[in-house]
């Protein structure tokens, strides 16, 4: 059998008035995935355990079959496994964001968690400054993907409480500042940051094409190397992973399985979607399972962008679900698992807790459970409610 799990990240939301009191996945176009839960099984699904952050870190262990409570140290060790730098046990990583901040009057203020997202290749430029400026046998900048970034911290400490930048958009950073024991060393790091940052040519001429400088680092999702058991000995399954963020091949690369990079993939609503469900359907050829992330609809709500977000979720239905759904039949047996990794509402711009709609189709089969179509309220209404981390054994069944 042939399983794949597609996940639009942060598609789940509210409902909005003018959206005729919907909520986007109500409101958008998507006709595949409401077949899918009209001939599936629909429900919720807690993807983040009580007492852990709605982060998407949390959230796709949890859909990757991993229960975070006995696996979870942190966002960046991660994303330092999958860009390919080897921490040892005493060194922490941290996800760097390069951000806009403004000042305004006495305060300053997060005017992009992404400084308008930033090209790839002109952060680059950025980091491979701070490392000849600011970096050492202690410190170490890597550049990610985008505003995405990586700092080390060899033989550093993990016990300070960081904020996410993109949960303070439009906010006054200073009471979000890391705090706690070593969070003295992280802030000073950042104002050092800031001054190389400031004149520098990439940021000028952002400016003069009146672009957001990154003029800042934002230092978060610390921890040290996690132990995730291999796929193939805990679910018997050879597969792969599809994403354009380094966390999510991070997990994979963790799980053991392949990463494969589809080209113009953006994390962002220009991303290929049609390259990445075809890239999936050609990776079931040599696998029993594929993990198919698309990070668009999360972005797009940070940005409190209804249009993209609607966009984004409209775009993942035709071009990934519909494209996996349709090429997918020539295997024969099959079970597709569809869900987002944690709601992120518009309006607030950042990640909540609640659960999350899922449906789960397999091939040949035409018993709903009730739904109608595929989003939070007809989930609710089935009454079926599971734990993220079993949904994907419950597949195997």
């Amino acid at each position: 059998m042939k399983v794949i799990i597609l996940l639009g990240d942060g598609m789940s939301d509210v409902t909005y008035s003018e959206l005729d009191n919907k909520s986007p996945l109500q409101y958008a176009n998507t006709p595949h995935m409401d077949f899918m839960a009209l001939h599936g099984q629909v429900g919720l699904a807690h993807t983040v355990p009580a007492g852990l952050p709605p982060g998407s870190d949390v959230a796709n262990l949890s859909v990757f079959g991993y229960d975070p409570r006995t696996c979870y140290t942190g966002r960046s060790p991660l994303e330092a496994i999958s860009m390919g730098v080897v921490l040892g046990p005493d060194d922490v990583a941290f996800r760097m964001n390069l951000v806009t901040l403004k000042p305004q009057g006495s305060s300053i203020y997060m005017q992009d968690f992404s400084a308008g997202h930033i090209s790839t290749d002109e952060a680059r430029e950025l980091v491979e400054t701070l490392q000849q400026e600011i970096g050492g046998k202690e410190f170490e900048f890597y550049p990610g993907v985008g505003y995405r970034h990586l700092m080390v911290w060899r033989g550093g400490k993990d016990g300070m409480q960081s904020t996410p930048p993109h949960d303070i958009s439009g906010k006054a950073v200073l009471d979000s500042l890391p705090k706690g024991d070593g969070a003295d060393v992280l802030n000073n790091i950042m104002n050092h940051a800031q001054m190389a940052l400031h004149d520098h040519p990439v940021n000028k001429k952002r400016k003069e094409q009146g672009q957001a400088p990154a003029n800042s680092i934002w230092l978060w999702g610390h921890g040290k190397t996690p132990r995730i058991d291999m796929y193939r000995d805990k679910f018997g399954l050879s597969g792969a992973v599809i994403s354009a963020v380094d966390l999510i091949k991070g997990i994979g690369i963790c799980a053991g399985l392949d990463v494969i990079n589809v080209e113009g993939a953006t994390g962002y609503i220009d991303t290929n979607y049609l390259g990445k469900g075809q890239a999936a359907l050609a990776a079931l050829e040599n696998h029993d399972f594929v993990y198919v992330h698309v990070e668009a609809p999360d972005e797009a709500s940070h940005a409190g962008n209804m249009q993209h977000k609607l966009q984004a979720i409209e775009d993942f239905d035709r071009q990934v679900v519909g494209t996996v759904l349709e090429g997918i039949k020539k295997f024969g047996e099959f079970a597709i698992l569809c869900m987002p990794d944690h709601p992120t509402p518009v309006k607030l711009m950042t990640h909540t807790s609640e659960p999350v709609p899922f449906v789960i189709y397999r091939g040949g089969s035409e018993t709903g459970n009730g739904a109608a179509s595929y989003d939070e309220a007809q989930a609710k209404a089935t009454g079926l409610i599971m734990e993220g981390h079993t949904l994907l054994p419950a597949l195997l069944v």
